[in-house]
């Protein structure tokens, strides 16, 4: 994502999280986050083209961190169903998750909110907790394998999207259609499927642009609340607000 770092300092995604959390993150800071995940997923998994790397996360401005961390691998990006199964029901190679109990294999542990310094929850032996173990990474991606345009990028379950597969070689162009518009500050909905969630971030970097991404109880509270929705745009500086679409 050449484009996060072409104006490092600006604001490339802004999270408005339950109980009042907001968290953004420059083009630099994020650039930064997804290399120290692309670090890890090499380093301690392996990855590379053909690993299966389930991403269960809601749309959280993590998940574009860890889904574009493993794509920068050539790593396949699986978007489980409610169950956290891989929506072709094969095994995976890695889980990225906020409830490791649920899964056995190789497995990171993600903690959701912003000041998290480990998960709050017992994790299976073996698993990975992200808060602490993503910090000692670079902060610059040193190898990753060469990308194979012919694989798989992303695959969700049927339930939750239109599209189920997009390969790597489509990825950009596929993302890009789902862009509101060309340098947009598009105020999005957390409560879209990931895969829906994922196009319009990626689309919205790729043209230049930032996002606003408010969890779904915010979106809630913004719906019911006009003048809050109005005031939250006015400060943001929102182009495109996408909330109920």
């Amino acid at each position: 994502m050449n484009i996060l770092v072409t104006d490092p300092g600006r604001p490339r995604i802004t999270w408005y999280g339950d109980a009042g959390e907001r968290v953004e993150l420059s083009g630099a800071v994020l650039v930064n986050w997804i290399s120290k995940t692309t670090n890890l997923l090499v380093e301690e998994f392996d990855a590379a083209p053909g690993c299966r790397t389930v991403i269960d996360l809601p749309p959280h401005w993590r998940t574009a961190v860890w889904a574009l961390g493993a794509l920068s691998t050539g790593a396949t990006v699986l978007l489980p169903a409610d169950d956290g199964s891989a929506p072709d029901g094969r095994p995976a190679d890695v889980v990225v998750t906020t409830r490791p109990a649920a899964f056995t294999g190789d497995v990171v542990a993600v903690a959701l909110p912003a000041l998290a310094r480990r998960f709050d929850g017992d994790l299976p032996p073996g698993a990975i907790d992200a808060a602490g173990a993503v910090m000692t990474y670079a902060d610059q991606i040193l190898w990753t394998p060469d990308t194979d345009p012919s694989e798989p990028a992303l695959v969700a379950p049927a339930a939750t999207a239109p599209v189920q597969g997009v390969l790597h070689g489509d990825l950009l162009a596929w993302a890009v259609r789902a862009a509101p518009a060309p340098g947009a500050r598009a105020l999005l909905d957390g409560g879209l499927p990931v895969l829906d969630a994922l196009a319009a971030m990626i689309g919205t970097w790729a043209t230049g642009g930032s996002v606003v991404l408010a969890s779904p109880a915010t979106v809630a509270a913004l719906l019911a609340d006009p003048a809050r929705r109005e005031r939250l745009r006015a400060q943001e500086g929102v182009t495109h607000d996408l909330l109920g679409e």
